[in-house]
């Protein structure tokens, strides 16, 4: 699906996102997985996982445009993926009682808020204890030095920082 023009986004590359399902399909088991795509956009990471079989999908988009394209789009492939309309940093400082196997953030890259992603979602327990939390972002930021930090992947200039609360990668 092509998304409309007035949709201000910024989605992630075919190349980037081969890459990331690449990594994914070596770390993690797809079916029945909970995933929680964060800045969700046009809804296209949520749609590729719910695709490979994920239990639950939270799409957490604060743009009424996005949001509308994302609905239209789910009900035309019957998809399991709920859409959320909130401000992604008010969502994750609220405590959380159901925590996700998955979490996939991709903000804006000139976010000035986005180096806190990573301890907003530890701190407030929104991974698993075996989860895996992914961030979207540029090469201006380095994540190594974040607690729960494993790794990066570079692809073009889309990069990867993958948390995990597990002490195995």
């Amino acid at each position: 699906m092509v998304a409309p023009k007035n949709i201000p986004t910024r989605p992630t590359t075919d190349f980037a996102k081969e890459g990331l399902f690449n990594i994914l399909d070596h770390k993690i088991y797809f079916e029945g997985l909970r995933v929680l795509d964060l800045f969700s956009g046009t809804g296209n990471i949520g749609l590729e996982f719910s695709s490979r079989g994920a239990e639950m999908v939270l799409s957490v988009e604060q743009n009424r445009n996005c949001i509308a394209f994302q609905i239209s789009t789910i009900k035309d492939l019957d998809l399991k993926i709920r859409v959320s309309k909130q401000n992604v940093f008010k969502f994750l400082k609220k405590e959380n009682e159901k925590a996700f196997d998955l979490i996939f953030a991709d903000p804006p890259y000139q976010s000035p808020e986005l180096t806190n992603l990573p301890d907003l979602v530890f701190v407030n327990n929104w991974l698993d204890g075996e989860g895996w939390f992914i961030l979207e972002h540029g090469k201006e930021h380095n994540f190594e030095m974040k607690p729960h930090f494993r790794f990066t992947r570079k692809f073009g200039h889309v990069n990867f920082s993958f948390f995990s609360a597990s002490e195995e990668d």
